[in-house]
């Protein structure tokens, strides 16, 4: 149904060839010719190299299932471990070096603090995680279950005095600990003013003290005796106390403060993969065009709430006086990378001249870069990088020769837009096996554009268990990381990323905390990740990126790193040790009913909302209610997972398809709400949702390192070309 035109040796849909022509090129030095010749080019010379990757993956995993197959039941580690260096799985591991990244923004270079991962399929999600720079921790605070509800706390309709008190003083406690007074506390402050240079701040009784540490002072807004923000900084991280005695929280307190806004998402991925839906022109396009207008700057969205209209647009930066008097602007935004697709997935926006599909990560790479250009050359305020660089997370790599490829592909794509080499940064996502266990010669291929690594437990999981599906039942997944392999695997990524030169160039990251709705939960183990010594991690929400920046004052990531450095590495071996369960008579038929009626359960409530209505990332209620934040990576695990017990006949097809109908009638029931949702169980036969889900899982054994976007992009075309119709 795609409406193609020829641009040279590629025919292009005619609605990409718009947008670009319309909506990005104007503005830029690059022609329409010159931009669809460097396409074509770049199509024909890597996309035969990019298939010849894949391929590889395809017959390292064909050997690794023969193997399996031949030691199922006599799994010894060392055999394995000799088996894998036979066929090229792991690599020898080079001498020691250290990255040559440079010009790198200080967000990723120096300022530990959290990260989002949002849609940029959806404007306001995107809008809301690049302004998440600053946040509100009275709001943080207010609305989730950090603050408790006891002694008449609880929230409400109307606001409640008790539990704003409470805010308050967990405000107060804040600034007590990371900006003490050199006498009394921030509690029974009365005013701040700035004198002679300095920062003072006067206390109910009239005792008139300062900072303990007087270099925590940046600046102040408003006039010096009565100043509007006072802006203090910590472990690299700035806090603004926030002062308006005539605001409604302000007038009823001792020094007028009425917030106390943190440095919170640092940096945000943009994402173009696991989180949204494009399997065509039309999606594609969309999600470029938001990706446009954060580029320039210009992106906004229309919010309607409670019958009123706003529109939400990007937040400028903010200036403030340094205790000199001399103007500073600091910035109002998150950094944004963005995500692009792997190596694995095509999209028919584009078809080369042999007839395949382009491979989707040369689209993305040319086309999001090409956008990236309005950022590098423009000087206003809603600049993203002003070292002019493009960020880019390569996700679901396998090894060093697919980053080489990645940075070939880079060179050229710098080159034909006329870019210094290295403008484009990589990020590299630590979530693959053949990533994890060579992870020091994958970044070895990319070191002198490397700013990011991360680890990401869902797609490692998944990866994971299809890599062994054939050599045994693996543990139940709630198991899963009380295994072996899976602390090795965490603290190998901050062992090989300190050991090549990351602190203070390049981000360590650890992966997200999945349940938005617990707070209080999050601020009592996420603290575990600038311990581990990562710099940055994910969170769901921009409150949570709030929240999560208290970690990072109460932990100095450097000082963790310098540690670090002195342990003894991870092994490797210890990353190789399969999940394999030692016994399966142990599962009773009760617990067998859990594993797969919980796998069911969530794998149908993500499925359906991606074929059925687009969402590639959303808070999906678990079998128990609970809101659980889901992309394919969750998916990649639950599909796999089923799969595997399948396959060694702990589960049968009709117990599947069993349990399959009747949580999908508990995923009908909770997402009833919705106008637009289309139940499964009104037909499972002709519910293309219901049909994706279940060869997830019957087909999974077969599909490539056990992904999961072959089968949901086939869906979701389908489902398309059904509405097309019936319009």
């Amino acid at each position: 149904m795609t409406n193609y035109q020829q641009k040279g040796l590629l025919k292009v849909d005619v609605d990409l060839i718009q947008f670009i022509q319309v909506e990005v090129l104007p503005g830029l030095n690059v022609s329409e010719e010159h931009f669809w010749e460097s396409l074509s080019e770049i199509t024909h010379e890597l996309g035969i190299e990019n298939r010849e990757l894949l391929v590889k993956r395809d017959l390292l995993q064909a050997r690794i299932d023969d193997w399996n197959i031949a030691h199922k039941g006599k799994f010894n580690l060392s055999d394995y471990k000799k088996f894998l260096i036979e066929i090229g799985y792991l690599v020898p591991e080079g001498d020691d070096f250290s990255i040559t990244t440079e010009n790198v923004d200080s967000e990723i270079s120096l300022k530990p603090g959290p990260q989002l991962v949002v849609p940029t399929a959806n404007a306001r999600f995107s809008l809301n995680a690049a302004n998440a720079r600053w946040g509100s921790l009275y709001d943080a605070l207010y609305g989730t279950d950090v603050i408790s509800d006891d002694d008449g706390a609880a929230k409400g309709k109307l606001h409640n005095p008790i539990r704003a008190a409470k805010v308050i003083a967990y405000g107060r406690e804040f600034l007590d600990k990371y900006f003490p007074l050199l006498v009394g506390s921030h509690s029974q402050s009365s005013q701040y003013h700035i004198l002679s240079e300095k920062l003072f701040v006067t206390l109910v009784d009239g005792t008139i003290t300062e900072l303990k540490n007087k270099d925590q002072v940046v600046g102040f807004q408003g006039e010096q005796s009565r100043p509007s923000s006072v802006l203090l900084k910590h472990n690299h991280l700035r806090v603004a106390i926030e002062i308006d005695d005539k605001s409604a929280i302000g007038k009823k307190d001792t020094a007028g403060i009425k917030d106390i806004t943190l440095e919170s998402a640092l940096t945000t991925i943009q994402d173009f993969e696991d989180s949204v839906v494009a399997v065509d022109a039309k999606e594609k396009i969309h999600v470029y065009r938001n990706w446009l207008g954060l580029m320039k700057g210009d992106l906004s969205e229309t919010i309607e709430k409670a019958g009123k209209t706003s529109t939400r647009i990007l937040n400028a930066d903010k200036e403030y006086q340094d205790l000199s008097g001399n103007t500073i602007s600091i910035h109002g935004r998150s950094l944004l990378f963005c995500r692009n697709v792997g190596h694995l997935m095509t999209n028919p926006a584009i078809i080369d001249k042999e007839g395949f599909e382009i491979q989707e990560g040369i689209m993305d790479a040319m086309v999001s870069v090409l956008i990236a250009l309005h950022d590098i050359h423009k000087k206003n305020i809603h600049r993203n990088s002003r070292n002019g660089n493009v960020y880019i997370v390569k996700p679901k790599m396998h090894g060093p020769e697919e980053a080489a490829f990645a940075n070939k592909l880079f060179d050229m794509v710098e080159d034909k837009l006329g870019l210094d080499r290295n403008t484009i940064k990589i990020g590299v996502m630590d979530e693959e096996r053949r990533t994890s266990v060579n992870l020091k010669e994958c970044i070895r291929a990319v070191k002198s554009r490397i700013v990011f690594i991360n680890t990401g437990f869902l797609d490692r999981t998944g990866d994971e268990i299809h890599t062994s599906m054939l050599l045994g039942p693996i543990v139940p997944k709630g198991d899963m990381k009380a295994q072996t392999w899976i602390k090795a695997y965490e603290d190998w990524n901050v062992d090989i990323g300190l050991a090549c030169g990351f602190s203070g160039k390049a981000q360590i990251g650890k992966g997200m905390w999945a349940i938005p709705d617990e707070m209080a939960n999050m601020m009592e183990a996420k603290i575990v990740h600038p311990l581990s010594g990562a710099n940055t991690s994910w969170v769901p929400s921009p409150t949570g990126a709030t929240l999560h920046a208290i970690h990072y004052h109460e932990v100095n990531v450097f000082d963790i790193q310098e540690k670090l450095r002195e342990r003894t590495r991870a092994s490797v071996d210890d990353i190789l040790t399969v999940p394999l369960l030692s016994n399966t008579d142990e599962l009773t038929n009760a617990v067998i009913e859990k594993e797969l009626n919980n796998n069911a359960q969530g794998l149908l409530g993500y499925v359906v909302r991606w074929v059925d209505l687009g969402m590639g990332a959303s808070k999906v209620p678990n079998i128990d209610n609970i809101g659980l934040m889901e992309d394919r990576a969750t998916l990649r695990i639950s599909s796999q997972h089923i799969c595997n017990w399948l396959e060694h006949s702990i589960l049968t097809e009709a117990q599947i398809k069993l349990a399959f109908e009747k949580m999908a009638v508990i995923v009908d029931k909770q997402n009833a709400h919705d106008p637009n949702y289309q139940a499964m169980s009104a037909d499972f036969d002709r519910s293309l949702a219901f049909q994706a889900a279940l060869d997830l899982v019957f087909k999974g054994k077969t599909q490539p390192n056990g992904y999961t976007e072959p089968l949901l992009h086939e869906y979701r075309r389908k489902f398309n070309e059904v509405q097309l119709l019936e319009e």
